[in-house]
């Protein structure tokens, strides 16, 4: 059950001064649809701390099971650690019964693991794959809640890449146009959301294997950057120290 131990001693914390942590946001453009033979994900490849982008070409989709991947947004640790917690899961399940994972397990495990910790890992997801009853796709949200759609984004660019998939999903997409529409998607978020950036990543995933196309569009290439040359002599020396200084420290363990 619940526990609310700490309740008593927070409101005591809060009255002496002390000011409880807020959230932190994330930026990130994840996205899904199923077609009419697999299932087709896309992230973006940004990595942001704050306001500073750490990382332009950060991977944001996930191994889960050789036919199942899953896009993580949310805190970057919380994601890769959670995914690959329930991969080797997985993997030892599927050394014992000797069977191929099916979706519909990852998204259990992933939504119980979640629940377990309230919403403190930080893991939104979309997890995609095709397994013995076909084409799966779920979006899993950091305090386990699960919704099975035809397809679905996450993140801070999610409502641009959703007017995307509202204006130009439609049944039985054949691979080309689910790619292109993914591809679409991802880009209306890298151009119209500042914690999305960089490049596009996809992952293609049908009953005969998956193919990760990474970096498949860099629309933010880096621009020319000038070279500085100074010859010898260009800074001047404003003081010259004469005598050594000494500094002594002492070593703490």
């Amino acid at each position: 059950g619940f526990s609310f131990e700490n309740y008593e001693r927070n409101q005591m914390l809060e009255r002496a001064g002390m000011k409880a942590p807020g959230f932190f946001k994330t930026g990130t453009t994840i996205c899904g649809v199923v077609y009419k033979d697999g299932v087709v994900l896309g992230a973006d490849t940004r990595a942001t701390g704050g306001s500073i982008v750490c990382d332009k070409n950060c991977e944001k989709i996930h191994h889960i099971a050789p036919n199942i991947y899953c896009c993580g947004a949310g805190t970057a640790a919380d994601t890769e650690n959670a995914t690959a917690m329930i991969s080797s899961q997985l993997e030892l399940h599927r050394l014992t019964t000797g069977k191929p994972s099916r979706v519909v397990t990852a998204m259990t495990m992933l939504k119980r693991m979640l629940f377990r910790y309230q919403g403190h890992v930080s893991a939104y997801l979309v997890l995609g794959g095709v397994d013995m009853t076909g084409p799966h796709l779920y979006s899993v949200y950091a305090h386990g809640s699960t919704d099975k759609l035809p397809y679905c984004t996450m993140g801070s660019g999610s409502l641009a890449a959703m007017s995307v998939f509202e204006s130009k999903y439609k049944p039985e997409m054949n691979v080309d146009e689910a790619k292109e529409m993914v591809h679409e998607a991802i880009r209306a978020g890298i151009f119209n959301d500042l914690g999305s950036g960089s490049n596009v990543d996809m992952c293609v995933i049908t009953k005969d294997g998956m193919e990760m196309l990474r970096n498949y569009e860099t629309p933010n290439p880096r621009g020319f950057r000038k070279e500085y040359a100074f010859a010898r002599g260009s800074t001047p020396v404003v003081k010259v120290l004469s005598e050594l200084v000494t500094v002594e420290t002492t070593a703490m363990e």
